[in-house]
């Protein structure tokens, strides 16, 4: 008989421990740890941010409302107090992972063009042609490390 390797799926499954996101109503945006599975459409949640406005209280919430991130904290037992949870969450360093995450930058991105004034979307419209149309690849570099800085020179426009 030959050995048989058993590959695990690379799902993202609802279990205890699986840190969610907010995806609608009061909480958007904000993140949480399943302590407590309902059943197959409601888990309990509880989020236990270290900064004060991103702390979500524990409750049941639609699996509906909420999107799986691949971030899990391990080997937490059900039904655990919020104090444990917050002791987990801060020994897993859950934010530093989410603040990583692809996710997070994607959605600071969107949520820092949201706040642009019509000149600065023009400043970013003008970046992204110059950038486009560049064909030296150390100006690309350069103009891509400027565009990060929250006040873009204009220098770097040359219009």
């Amino acid at each position: 008989m030959g050995d048989a390797e058993v590959k695990t799926s690379q799902w993202r499954l609802v279990e205890v421990g699986r840190v969610i996101l907010f995806s609608s109503g009061p909480y958007a945006g904000k993140l949480a740890a399943i302590v407590e599975i309902i059943d197959h459409k409601r888990a309990l949640v509880d989020g236990p941010s270290s900064k004060p406005e991103l702390v979500v209280p524990r409750h049941a919430v639609a699996l509906s409302k909420v999107a799986l991130t691949p971030i899990v904290i391990a080997k937490l037992p059900r039904a655990l107090r919020t104090g444990v949870l917050r002791q987990a969450w801060e020994k897993a360093e859950v934010e530093k992972q989410w603040e990583k995450n692809a996710w997070a930058k994607k959605a600071d991105k969107q949520q820092r063009r949201q706040g642009l004034s019509d000149f600065d979307r023009f400043k970013v419209l003008k970046l992204k042609k110059q950038v486009r149309n560049s064909s030296d690849k150390g100006a690309l570099s350069e103009v891509r490390i400027s565009s990060q800085l929250p006040l873009l020179s204009l220098e770097i426009y040359r219009l």
